[in-house]
């Protein structure tokens, strides 16, 4: 079988079609590093991600898994960071918020102790994970998915799917990011309205402060705007003065893969063939990652 996409969600659901013992190859066109997936904050939790009902479920199954990966933190670049989300209210999220252990109210939102995961780290590693199990990843242009040569193909391409399938209900959702020096700060802070297009958080990551960022509705510009990077480092500045002045090592963007809700099903074709798609998580990715992964797993392969 062939996986298609070699982000969070494709290796993800690689390693758990190859951990059930499949023979899998993961086919995309750039390496992981190259995917939206590895320029991602990293923090777990739900955001600009539909149906929420499903949602909630597909990314408490993936904290479970993430909760685990952090006893491994060097190896699987996931660790458990305590921080506030400013401007959330209890009561205003989902069945699945009272399953999350220690989410609790605070002055102004809610704080929690959740998956912050590395994300260079953490696909290095599901690669690796992925070949111990058998899979392997190639670098392939598919331009066609009723001609990728295998019983059971898997699309998790993302933005991708847009022309591949094609999909005119996938958007790109344009994120910014700053990452400077850390002057010290261990948490992480979000204050994000899903209305607007500018939001303030920062992560703490070993290798620097992310400060964010943006949510640009159908831009699709991978350049790093100099003005929306000193906003930025702004809005972050006013909540913690000490990232004022902060050394600046990079410029992130990447283009979320929206949708108004993310399709995971299975479909026909040729030949009795079988295509599951797996795509549209927004900007939740890396939340509902082993959830969606599973459940596409699920579709492939019914239990008899």
């Amino acid at each position: 079988m062939i996986v298609v996409g070699s982000g969070v969600a494709g290796l993800t659901t690689a390693v758990v079609l190859a951990d059930s013992g499949r023979r899998v190859r993961v086919w995309a066109r750039e390496p992981a590093e190259g995917t939206t997936s590895a320029v991602a904050g990293g923090l777990w939790w739900p955001y600009r991600i539909e149906p929420e009902p499903l949602v909630g479920a597909w990314a408490l199954e993936s904290l479970a898994v993430y909760e685990e990966l952090a006893d491994r933190a060097e190896e699987t670049g996931v660790r458990l960071v305590d921080g506030v989300h400013q401007g959330t209210r209890l009561d205003e999220l989902g069945a699945w918020a009272g399953r999350v252990a220690g989410l609790r109210a605070v002055a102004g939102g809610v704080a929690a102790r959740l998956p912050v995961i590395d994300m260079p780290v953490h696909l290095a590693w599901l690669r690796e994970r992925l070949a111990k199990a058998g899979g392997t990843v190639e670098t392939r242009e598919v331009t066609d998915l009723a001609a990728v040569p295998a019983p059971v193909v898997v699309n998790c391409t993302g933005l991708g799917a847009r022309s591949l399938v094609p999909d005119p209900a996938v958007r790109p959702v344009r994120g910014q990011l700053v990452v400077v020096a850390n002057p010290g700060i261990a948490t992480w802070f979000t204050s994000v309205a899903h209305t607007s297009a500018a939001s303030t958080y920062f992560i703490p990551q070993p290798g620097g402060l992310l400060l964010g960022g943006t949510a640009e509705e159908d831009a699709w510009s991978l350049e790093p705007d100099p003005a929306t990077a000193t906003a930025i480092v702004a809005r972050c500045a006013e909540i913690r003065p000490e990232i004022t002045g902060a050394r600046v090592l990079a410029h992130r963007v990447g283009l979320r893969p929206a949708r108004d809700a993310v399709r995971l099903e299975r479909r026909a074709l040729p030949g009795g063939r079988v295509l599951v798609h797996n795509y549209g998580h927004g900007g939740a990715g890396i939340t509902v990652a082993w959830g969606c992964a599973r459940e596409a797993a699920g579709l492939a392969f019914p239990a008899a």
